[in-house]
């Protein structure tokens, strides 16, 4: 590992930002942990757990088990940052040294100190329904930084060639604002319903059936995308992004019968954790398919010199 870090070659550059991305997906399903277990306040205090102790001890209050879980939680966060910091490392020590990947690393470590920032607010104000909804949209806009540095350490720094048409590109695009939409309304869903992580946590103060179809609404908006998205693929060259859009075919088809599994089941807290872990799954996948669709060329030899032209345009950030 420490080589990996110190002295990083491409591929382990890439090994450590999937282990970012992999991090980043295990934080949201321990979190959503925390809420369906009812633990949000296990630790009541923020950033000790409770009182004086940094980690979980028995009080008339608080079961140590909702102690242990929202301190586990707390945890993980610590291990991401950790990961997040080494990326970083591996980043500025990669010759040659690839500025935008820098950038790239250097948005996590920062993203997760502002998540546990937000999370000590969400202990603070005892689980408002939005300091709530905020602290989970958190991971999937950190993904975004893991997600890319995890793809553009794979690929080379030529100008982007895209790979589909405008037209094509328009539709991915719009299905990952569709993703980020069904993202967001899940959180109201679950600000409503039962799981809001204590069982005295405020809620929003909406109807739950209609919160529920609009999400619904949503769902079903990004499965129509997904499919034409994909039957739009099968016109281009870019078989990666082909790959792309089957997977996310079968995520849709995976969270819709979570879901209305969910629904019919009275929102079991095993299915809610599953949804929570698919929700995520389709977000990087949806972002990966648009990456997909450009070309970057060959990831650059280790060691090697860059001419003078890609030198220079090494100095100004690519677009991803």
């Amino acid at each position: 590992m420490w080589n990996a870090v110190w002295r990083p070659t491409p591929r382990s550059l890439r090994l450590l930002a999937l282990l970012g991305v992999i991090g980043n997906t295990a934080i949201v399903v321990s979190g959503g942990a925390v809420r369906v277990t009812k633990s949000g306040l296990g630790c009541p205090d923020w950033p000790r757990c409770s009182g004086d102790s940094l980690v979980p001890t028995p009080t008339p209050d608080h079961h140590l088990l909702n102690m242990s879980i929202e301190f586990g939680n707390r945890m993980v966060t610590f291990v991401v940052l950790a990961a997040g910091l080494a990326v970083f490392v591996a980043a500025l020590r990669l010759r040659p040294r690839r500025k935008e990947l820098v950038w790239w690393a250097l948005a996590q470590p920062m993203s997760v100190v502002a998540q546990a920032v937000i999370g000590g607010i969400v202990v603070l104000t005892d689980l408002h329904p939005t300091a709530v909804s905020l602290h989970f949209l958190v991971s999937p806009v950190l993904l975004v930084f893991c997600v890319a540095l995890w793809v553009r350490a794979g690929e080379g720094d030529d100008p982007p060639r895209r790979l589909a048409g405008t037209g094509t590109r328009l539709l991915a695009a719009a299905l990952l604002v569709s993703c980020a939409a069904v993202l967001v309304a899940g959180t109201v869903v679950t600000g409503t319903g039962p799981h809001a992580g204590d069982a005295d946590a405020r809620r929003y103060g909406f109807d739950i059936t209609e919160v529920v179809r609009y999400h619904s609404v949503l769902a079903w908006v990004t499965a129509a995308l997904t499919v034409a998205v994909l039957v739009a693929l099968y016109r281009t060259g870019a078989s990666a992004a082909r790959r792309r859009g089957r997977e996310l075919v079968a995520l849709v088809v995976f969270q819709g019968a979570v879901g209305y599994l969910q629904y019919f089941l009275g929102v079991p807290e095993g299915l809610v954790l599953l949804h929570m872990l698919g929700s995520i799954l389709m977000w990087i996948t949806a972002f990966r398919l648009l990456l997909a669709l450009r070309d970057r060329g060959p990831v650059p030899e280790p060691g090697a010199s860059p001419a003078p032209a890609e030198a220079a345009a090494a100095e100004t950030p690519q677009p991803a």
